[in-house]
């Protein structure tokens, strides 16, 4: 179980600050949560990549397909690993640039009102047990503490971007994901 504290950080994981956030607009209720998928090589899991990343310190030279990545700056409020174990990154009290240009129930930037959460997968690899076993009860924490977070604010990032990007793909369970929610 887990539990957030006033300050937004998700009790039992490891902290990772990312310089890569700023602060919500005034009055701001958050009120989705962005289900993403990461991996550094792409299709490739473990290693330091993704949290490099997320701090700005990412060797591009380190693979040929990090060229593209070169001074971007990106971050989430959290990654499940392959194995079930979750980093923080920004507080949920702030926003994590994890979204870009997203809209969402006719609301445009999404990074202003959502909760980003990174899978380590791709679009075509199942997701494990672990993962899911810890974004389900991830998710019960954040709908208590975040109560306009309701079902239907959970969504993709293909949902928040659509034509722009595809995960957390077709290898994401929804029904059983949704389902152990209820």
């Amino acid at each position: 179980m887990y539990f957030i504290d006033s300050a937004g950080w998700l009790s039992s994981v490891a902290k990772h600050p990312s310089p890569n956030f700023n602060a919500r607009p005034p009055a701001t209720e958050i009120s989705l949560l962005v289900i993403h998928n990461i991996s550094l090589p792409a299709g490739q899991f473990g290693g330091h990549f993704i949290h490099d990343l997320f701090a700005n310190c990412l060797d591009c030279s380190a693979h040929e397909s990090f060229a593209d990545l070169r001074g971007l700056a990106v971050s989430a409020h959290l990654l499940i690993d392959r194995d079930g174990a979750v980093s923080q990154f920004v507080s949920f009290a702030d926003r994590a640039w994890h979204a870009g240009v997203s809209q969402f129930d006719g609301r445009e930037n999404c990074n202003d009102y959502s909760i980003g959460i990174e899978l380590e997968g791709c679009d075509e690899v199942a997701y494990t047990n672990a993962q899911y076993d810890a974004l389900i009860a991830i998710s019960r924490a954040l709908r208590n503490s975040y109560p306009a977070i309701t079902a239907a604010r959970i969504v993709g990032h293909n949902d928040i971007a659509p034509g722009r990007k595809t995960d957390p793909g077709a290898a994401f369970d929804w029904a059983y994901f949704k389902n152990a929610l209820e």
